[in-house]
């Protein structure tokens, strides 16, 4: 049985939460540098030209990306055959955002509770998801999450009568119906299958995936695709001025589901799809 203590998790999450903030994923800055070769109009490529220049001086300056550092979504994959030792494991979670936050001078967007608001100040509690793996590694990606982006995500208990063009229907017209608001061009994360609540993880998952990655059932893969080509056709385009550029990527996550069942979800996140994973 291998210990960690909990407070490498701590200090790993501080950093992560600074870093994601500071520095775009590598897949996501080629897909942007790739949409600005793939574009022809000349208000598209000025808005690309920027966004890419932005995260270019965001990388070079260290300073944040976006004014909106998110909310700190915490996914840990922990080896069963680890002991952790040292205190809570949560607490050492939400202690890692507190400092990366607080120390990191990003901006708190947290609030006390969901009707009557109030900052907590320092971005806590993080919203974390757990899976027990096999082995003796911990596994953390920190995923600071905008809600321009997420507030335009959506769920659908479709039913197995209205088929797969139920589910491109359903993505389509949420993509549509979100425009401009998650500030396009955008990664879609898509859940297909599970329940109600693992519907919603997936497609949250989903986003992690490079975007560049395809599923590994050619199936999907082909969806992917075949949905990426129709989002774009849409022309909303980068800022929504337009252009062929709506989506960088579409990502689709799959789980079984009941019989009378196909549940849908569609998790969109804006041009700055932030994450970072560290494994110890």
């Amino acid at each position: 049985m291998r210990e960690i203590d909990v407070s490498r998790i701590t200090d790993a999450i501080a950093r992560m939460c600074i870093s994601a903030n500071l520095n775009l994923p590598k897949d996501v800055q080629e897909a942007l540098l790739s949409a600005r070769k793939n574009e022809d109009g000349t208000v598209a490529q000025e808005i690309l030209d920027r966004i890419i220049e932005n995260y270019r001086l965001a990388g070079k300056e260290q300073v944040p990306i976006c004014q909106d550092t998110g909310m700190a979504c915490v996914f840990l994959e922990v080896g069963q055959e680890v002991h952790l030792t040292g205190g809570s494991l949560y607490e050492a979670v939400h202690e890692g955002v507190r400092r990366g936050y607080v120390g990191g001078y990003l901006r708190k967007s947290v609030e006390v509770d969901p009707v009557r608001r109030g900052n907590t100040n320092d971005n806590t509690p993080a919203m974390i998801t757990t899976d027990i793996v096999p082995g003796d590694r911990v596994r953390i990606t920190v995923a600071p999450k905008g809600f321009g982006s997420e507030n335009m995500s959506a769920l659908k208990m479709l039913k197995p009568s209205q088929g797969l063009s139920g589910i491109k229907d359903f993505i389509l017209e949420t993509v549509e119906n979100a425009g401009s608001n998650p500030c396009p061009p955008i990664i879609v994360g898509v859940g297909i299958g599970g329940n109600f609540d693992h519907a919603a993880l997936l497609a949250k998952k989903a986003l992690l995936r490079p975007a560049d990655s395809h599923h590994a059932d050619p199936f999907y893969a082909s969806l992917e695709d075949e949905l990426l080509q129709e989002i774009n056709e849409l022309g909303i385009g980068p800022q929504g001025f337009g252009g062929r550029t709506t989506a960088l990527a579409v990502n689709i996550e799959t789980l079984p589901t009941h019989i009378a069942g196909m549940p849908c979800a569609v998790n969109i996140s804006c041009h700055v799809t932030r994450h970072e994973t560290e494994v110890f």
